[in-house]
């Protein structure tokens, strides 16, 4: 049975990041994509110049408008902008803690634009939190979550997987991308304990919605089935391919995209590159 995932998150018009990464790596992990909008961004692959953000309630009435029709199997939550809208996410899946639920924290853009208020991180922290199954932070969004400063090592990165996860969520993944270091390794901490998961940074500027499409692969296996464990192992080596085969693609002149389609396009990239 193909599975049925559900992204709520912004809308990125380059294609690289928002619902749109999200439905491509669906897609690509072998599940149907849906997507609930909450924001719609003026971005290209340099950064964001604006933010229109759907009303609350109508976030709230597209999600309700899934559920009504459709099995959803798992949930990925991305950008929220704003204290109403996580609100009236939190209250449209309350209903649906059987499912699920991947929480990306999208606080800062790739060009450094902020994109949830600062008076939204508390009713992320109350409300959306412990509705997650696995919560994804990189580096600053954990620091931020927990009002403290950035970890700059394995220890320090620990010790707030660990603070994160006792504020609800079943198991948290810290990203360490922002280490200054040739390793990106990330910890999962879950009830059983803490697991390292290792991986050399690829030197390449295309990382455009490197979050999105891992949280995204994430949701796409929980949906399967398979444990937060594997599912991170999973998701993470589909990520260092699409990261790996970004200089196949000709997108913008800014932080690129990856390719989410590398495992499906190979014949195709071998004859046009």
């Amino acid at each position: 049975m193909i599975r049925n995932v559900l992204s709520i998150a912004g809308s990125d018009p380059s294609g690289g990041a928002g619902i749109q990464a999200d439905l491509k790596a669906f897609s690509a992990r072998g599940v149907y994509g849906m997507a609930v909008l909450t924001a719609l961004t003026a971005q290209n692959t340099q950064g964001v110049s604006g933010v229109h953000l759907v009303p609350p309630q109508f976030v709230a009435d597209q999600i309700n408008a899934v559920f009504a029709d459709v099995r959803v199997d798992a949930v990925k939550i991305g950008m929220i902008a704003n204290a109403g809208i996580a609100d009236a996410v939190a209250g449209a899946l309350a209903d649906h803690r059987d499912i699920p639920i991947v929480i990306d924290p999208v606080m800062i853009a790739k060009g450094g634009a902020a994109l949830l208020a600062p008076e939204a991180v508390d009713v992320l922290t109350r409300r959306l939190l412990p509705l997650a199954t696995l919560l994804t932070p990189n580096l600053p969004e954990a620091a931020a979550l927990l009002h403290q400063p950035v970890a700059t090592n394995r220890a320090e990165m620990a010790a707030q997987a660990e603070r994160l996860r006792a504020l609800g969520p079943a198991a948290v993944l810290v990203k360490g991308g922002h280490l200054d270091s040739d390793e990106s390794p990330d910890v999962l901490a879950t009830a059983a304990g803490l697991h390292w998961f290792e991986a050399r940074r690829v030197p390449t500027k295309n990382t455009h919605g490197t979050g999105c499409t891992l949280s995204s692969a994430l949701a796409a296996e929980l949906a399967k089935g398979v444990s937060a464990q594997e599912a991170v192992a999973i998701a993470k080596d589909y990520l260092a391919g699409a990261v790996a085969a970004a200089g196949h693609l000709s997108v913008g002149s800014g932080h690129g995209p990856v390719q989410h389609f590398h495992a499906l396009w190979k014949d195709t990239q071998e004859d046009s590159y």
